[in-house]
């Protein structure tokens, strides 16, 4: 979806709406704990995130592949800076195709800056010599496509700002004028440059108005993190900072948690202010860091941690090809970036109910899978590395975690126990304790409003809906216990299959059944997620992959361990359980006896 859709629909509900900026960090495990960050701060539902350009193009790639996962992965909605700097029209059109490819609609276009080690923009043979350049070119080439952003200057251009005396009277106008011709050649939104004087954004606000500029403007805020930083920063972009900023920082500019803590109360004050002033977006420059930025938005009331709102049950992609896609089978519930890796060629989303799920193919299995933050690879290693001596000892991870003494999973990418969880993880661990380890699970709820902490999505103003779920592996034996104990309850529908694709049901093949739906004003019935025999099946390859490539790669081939989690994989069963009496049903009742 196009950001400034995004932000006109807020307007029209008077909301308030808040982004972040971040950039390509140097190393590869920098970019993983920037994915980290991300998906944390995502979390609380910013309108877009952007990602830089490096300098002369020198993260072109590194940007695109960073803004295909923002979208595809971490699921927000994702602006992608570009640049005129050392990149002739074909890098420029390469760049734009491929984020088209990956659903991805919206563009910073920017001149940008010298490459390192020179002074002054240059243009590249065969390329544009500024951003109103890059804005006409995409605009005659992709029509409608791309949502445009440029960047204003409250203070004017670095450029157009001599070292001694600012900027001129002239030179102020001619920039504006300069914005102005931007917009004009297609640019729909203005996200300017870092300001610690917040009457000359208001005053660049009202000035852009006066010259004919209506499109919506945004005031990019850089929290103070540092001092030597906020220095580096404000020097390279000229930046006119007030008498009583200096001195608050003079004091305190060698203690730096003070000087953060400056930082969120003056990036909070300037926020009000211009709030106060009928403003009502606000972009944060994050430099990659995260509790500054969430601190200034908590202080204005914009986020509350405790009360992070789901539109789904799962996070909606923002891929403008998946606009549609609003049910998913249940068992990819704990790795959903499997499932949207595994999704990507699809040519048609499941949308309303789920139809026939016999037309998706789902992408074939591959290390990608199974891939891990590198920081969840820490814990992984720290927490199920461990000797293994019997199958006693895998209960006993299982059961564990469902307890929070342990806080990784192999066959979760999610950190530690979800909020419904909490709700019956001692139930869960009374099952594992028998033997029947669990990867999934729901509780029953009966009418729960939508805006419930632990178990609401969609918003305020509806109720939701679930099935009690369990998904667990167990022997032989025991699927037979339970299979007999499943005769005299009615309500209870269940899926088995081994390894070998073995299957025992007391479903058909084709029985899509509701597990999660939710009631809202003035709208259909909404299903997000289901049980479908035929995912289920394609699911249970990836499931017993993990006993491998998630758990048991953490040891040396030879390792008696491995050999107990091999002969685990090749002899249990995966099984799907569902309760459809969510009003009276007991599914934990029918483990008592086993």
């Amino acid at each position: 979806m196009k950001v400034i859709e995004k932000i006109r629909e807020a307007a029209k509900e008077d909301r308030t709406v808040f982004s972040f900026e971040f950039f390509p960090p140097k190393t590869e495990d920098g970019v993983e704990n920037l994915f980290e960050r991300m998906e944390r701060m995502a979390s609380h539902n910013p309108s877009f995130c952007d990602i830089t350009w490096g300098a002369g193009g020198s993260t072109a790639d590194l940007t695109l592949d960073i803004s295909n996962k923002m979208q595809n992965m971490i699921c927000v909605e994702t602006m992608m800076h570009l640049t005129c700097t050392n990149m002739p029209v074909e890098k420029i059109d390469h760049a734009l195709d491929t984020i088209k490819q990956n659903g991805i609609q919206n563009v910073l276009a920017l001149r940008g800056d010298p490459p390192h080690g020179q002074d002054k923009f240059v243009q590249v043979a065969g390329g544009f010599a500024c951003g109103l350049d890059l804005v006409a070119h995409i605009r005659a080439k992709y029509g409608d496509y791309f949502g445009i952003t440029v960047a204003g200057y409250p203070e004017a251009h670095p450029d157009m700002i001599s070292s001694e005396g600012g900027v001129t009277l002239e030179n102020y106008l001619s920039d504006l004028a300069y914005l102005k011709r931007k917009v004009d050649a297609g640019a729909d939104l203005i996200v300017t440059q870092l300001f610690y004087d917040t009457d000359i954004f208001l005053k660049f606000v009202h000035d852009c108005r006066q010259i004919g500029i209506t499109c919506p403007i945004v005031p990019g805020i850089m929290p103070i993190n540092n001092y030597k930083g906020f220095v580096r920063m404000t020097g390279f972009c000229k930046t006119k900072i007030p008498d009583e900023i200096t001195k608050a920082l003079e004091p305190i500019k060698d203690n730096e948690e003070a000087v953060r803590a400056y930082g969120v109360h003056l990036g909070t004050e300037m926020c009000k202010k211009i709030l106060s002033h009928g403003i009502k977006t606000l972009h944060l420059y994050t430099l990659n860091m995260e509790k500054s930025a969430l601190a200034i938005l908590m202080n204005l009331g914009l986020i509350d941690e405790s009360k992070i709102s789901r539109p789904f049950p799962w996070r909606r992609p923002a891929n403008v090809f998946r606009v549609k896609e609003d049910v998913r089978p249940i068992f990819w519930a704990n790795r959903p970036k499997s499932y949207l890796s595994r999704t990507l060629g699809w040519e048609q989303y499941p949308h309303g109910r789920w139809g026939d799920s016999c037309n998706p193919s789902y992408g074939a299995l591959t290390d990608y899978q199974f891939m891990r933050r590198r920081s969840r690879n820490k814990k992984i290693l720290e927490e199920w590395a461990v000797p293994l001596k019997s199958v006693e000892d895998v209960k006993e991870k299982f059961t564990n975690y469902c307890l929070g003494k342990v806080k990784s999973h192999p066959w979760s990418e999610l950190d530690g126990l979800q909020p419904e969880t909490l709700m019956i993880n001692e139930k869960l661990g009374q099952v594992n304790s028998k033997g029947f380890f669990t990867i999934n699970s729901q509780p029953a709820v009966n009418g729960e409003k939508s805006d419930s902490p632990s178990v609401g999505w969609g918003g305020p103003g509806g109720y939701v809906y679930q099935k009690a779920y369990l998904e667990f592996f167990c022997s032989k034996e025991k699927l037979d216990a339970l299979v007999e104990n499943c005769k005299g309850l009615p309500s209870v529908t269940y899926i088995a299959v081994n390894k070998q694709g073995e299957r025992v049901s007391n479903v058909g093949p084709i029985a899509v059944n509701a597990v999660t739906w939710g009631v809202f004003p003035a709208k259909e019935v909404l299903q997000p997620t289901v049980v479908d025999p035929v995912s289920f099946m394609v699911w249970k390859d990836e499931a017993f992959e993990i006993w491998n490539k998630g758990w048991g790669v953490l040891y040396p081939e030879g390792d008696p361990s491995k050999q107990i989690l091999n002969e685990v994989q090749n002899s249990y069963f995966l099984v799907s359980l569902v309760d459809n009496d969510y009003v009276h049903g007991d599914l934990y009742a029918m483990f008592s006896d086993i």
